[in-house]
């Protein structure tokens, strides 16, 4: 199975550590995010990536190779000027138009959640030609449960169960790519036009553990986690 990794953008949040690197290849727990994905998904039979690259492409490539030593097969696709998350993929339809399926993530993504839940959900409702992997919203801040002016508890952080975001993780049929535009984001492009249609589905996971890895807090917070986990996803 083929899963197709958006590895092309500056991370500028997470300055000076992608001053030389790109934010796929920051360490958490003393592995970079984009092994960390890899490894994950060769649980579920992924054994094919294509690497969607720009910002200091060289570095990754350098890094990874061929997917060799992490027992893969890695395919690149190389943006010459920045194209937006839609862009890049789209920029990669020569390759993806040939597939029956493929898996599409974000670059700065951990996570332990089962992605063949996404296509089994694609398979159920042959509508669909994209569905997306969605969680409870990650409350910023402490809550506080009040009871008559009395605070009777306080919850570091909870989910938010009844608001969903998007978890950045998506499988997609070929289909799907001409809902891609040539430049720009598919958050703000393809998703709202293909649920303006009514063929993207999601699936909503809970129990998981998901990070999305954007600022220097985040990385804390992401190895702290792991590390909790045993030092595995």
């Amino acid at each position: 199975m083929m899963a197709v990794i958006l590895a092309g953008g500056f991370g500028k949040r997470l300055r000076p550590y992608t001053e030389e690197i790109p934010k796929p290849l920051v360490s958490v727990a003393e592995k970079p995010i984009l092994e960390w994905q890899i490894e994950w998904l060769k649980q579920y039979g992924f054994n094919e990536f294509v690497l969607l690259v720009g910002y200091r492409k060289e570095k990754i490539i350098e890094h990874i190779g061929s997917g060799g030593k992490l027992g893969v097969k890695v395919t690149y696709v190389v943006e010459d000027e920045p194209l937006g998350t839609g862009g890049a993929i789209k920029n990669a339809e020569h390759i993806l138009s040939k597939e029956e399926k493929f898996l599409v993530l974000n670059g700065d993504i951990l996570t332990n959640l089962n992605p063949m839940k996404l296509f089994e959900k694609l398979d159920e409702h042959p509508e669909f030609v994209a569905v997306i992997a969605s969680i409870p919203l990650p409350s910023p801040y402490g809550v506080l449960e009040i009871k008559d002016s009395k605070v009777t508890g306080f919850v570091e952080k909870p989910k938010l169960q009844d608001y969903w975001i998007n978890a950045g993780i998506y499988a997609m049929k070929p289909s799907a790519l001409k809902y891609f535009p040539e430049r720009g984001d598919l958050e703000r492009t393809a998703f709202p036009a293909m649920a303006k249609d009514g063929v993207l589905g999601a699936v909503k996971y809970t129990g998981v553990f998901w990070k999305s890895v954007d600022t220097y807090k985040d990385l804390e917070e992401a190895t702290k986690a792991i590390i909790k986990l045993g030092g595995k996803l």
